[in-house]
């Protein structure tokens, strides 16, 4: 059944703590430790760096104020919308690959398989991988908050929280929107596990695609494509990411977007997620594992 196979594999990810920490706690703790020490930095600089900065950034509500509420509304949602960036998605991947080619690796394949279908076994290693994704994005959101209380204490700003009218939405659209631009991500990693076979291919085939469609979508302008352009959408699924979060956050630059943008972008990164996920499940349901 799925539920063992989910249980299964949960229990074995569990007991690798190196994966856990690597996957999940390594990019937040990482990220506060910098985050702390910039605003110390700042802190100390900020007399007369003040004189060469812009009346903006240096202005009450501005990212580098010194005095003014600090609102942490805002702060979550900035979160929640930074949460897929490619260093959380390498780290995120490192747990994604050991799941999925582990037993590969670890020649265990034909002593799991016949106890259960499958679909059901790769079902499972993507379901506890969504479940990763979700325990790192909500360890992200804790010490994002953790980074604002800290930036609030270091520049003595009174801290406020504002989450009406449509932040609720906005944030919850940001959560779907991030979170299945880093399950797409693995997805890659999940196709390249099962074709090769290789623990190695299943971390490093992702990034090397993801490389490629970041230099593709530098190179839009010069293939006179648009970020309305199906084309650009159907290749980059960094580009629909970036896309969904722009119209999901407002403002100018989303009123201006092209129209059936929304539709396009999602249609990109659906088919950069299922089309792998079924791919690998057909290449699986045909593969020889009495070597494994």
């Amino acid at each position: 059944m799925l539920a063992d196979a989910i249980r299964s594999e949960t229990y074995r990810f569990t007991r690798n703590r190196m994966a856990m920490f690597w996957s999940i706690l390594f990019v937040p703790v990482l990220f506060l430790a910098i985050g702390t020490a910039v605003q110390f930095f700042t802190k100390a600089r900020m007399a007369e760096m003040s004189e060469a900065l812009p009346p903006e950034l240096t202005a009450e509500g501005g990212p580098l104020a010194a005095s003014g509420p600090l609102d942490l509304g805002q702060g979550l949602l900035a979160q929640a919308g930074d949460f897929a960036n490619p260093i959380v998605m390498l780290f995120v991947l490192i747990g994604a690959a050991i799941i999925y080619a582990g037993d590969y690796r670890w020649e265990t394949w034909r002593l799991t398989s016949a106890r259960n279908t499958r679909i059901n076994l790769v079902a499972g290693k993507v379901a506890l991988v969504f479940g990763v994704v979700l325990v790192a994005l909500l360890t992200w959101l804790v010490f994002g908050m953790i980074g604002e209380l800290i930036k609030g204490a270091i520049f003595e700003r009174p801290l406020t929280f504002t989450f009406a009218d449509e932040r609720p939405g906005q944030f919850a659209g940001l959560i779907g929107v991030t979170v299945a631009r880093v399950m797409q991500f693995t997805m890659i990693g999940l196709l390249a596990a099962v074709m090769t076979r290789s623990l190695l291919a299943a971390l490093f085939v992702p990034m090397v695609v993801a490389i490629g469609q970041f230099f593709l979508m530098q190179a839009m302008p010069l293939l006179a494509w648009t970020p309305g352009d199906v084309q650009a959408h159907l290749l980059i699924p960094g580009l629909s990411h970036d896309s969904l979060k722009l119209l999901l956050q407002g403002g100018p630059d989303a009123a201006s977007a092209p129209d059936g943008l929304a539709w396009k972008a999602i249609t990109g990164l659906a088919i950069w997620t299922i089309v792998p996920l079924v791919a690998a499940l057909a290449w699986f349901s045909r593969q020889d594992l009495s070597k494994e």
